[in-house]
């Protein structure tokens, strides 16, 4: 089943003990990876003070992208959770006064998606 969620698109979860140690040269003072997911090789996390995704890009993966959003300019966020038939569920992230999501990542049922929103809940609100 792995195999197939990474060809499907889903994110699955990564230990934030292995993204604080892997992405330390990204993070500032006192800042701290809280929740982590991996799609190929892209990665996104969440930190004590905002949402880093990380964009791998080309064959060889040398070119990385590296975004951040500070909780403070995300506007609104909706989950979209996995039906019975379906296989992932569904984040989107709007930052300022956007018309259409900023961020957009699926998450295969072995994410409990209520958590990751009433994580995200408890830094934008």
């Amino acid at each position: 089943m792995g195999l197939l969620n990474k060809i499907l698109g889903n994110a699955s979860e990564v230990s934030s003990e292995s993204l604080n140690e892997k992405y330390a040269r990204l993070l500032v003072d006192g800042e701290q990876v809280e929740l982590g997911f991996k799609l190929f090789r892209d990665v996104f996390m969440f930190t004590n003070r905002r949402l880093v995704l990380i964009d791998v890009q080309g064959l060889t993966g040398s070119k990385i992208e590296y975004k951040s959003l500070p909780y403070k300019h995300i506007s609104r966020f909706s989950l979209e959770t996995a039906g019975t038939f379906d296989l992932d569920a569904e984040l989107k992230i709007w930052i300022s006064s956007e018309n259409t999501p900023t961020v957009s990542k699926k998450f295969n049922k072995s994410i409990n998606v209520y958590e990751v929103q009433k994580y995200l809940a408890g830094k934008v609100m």
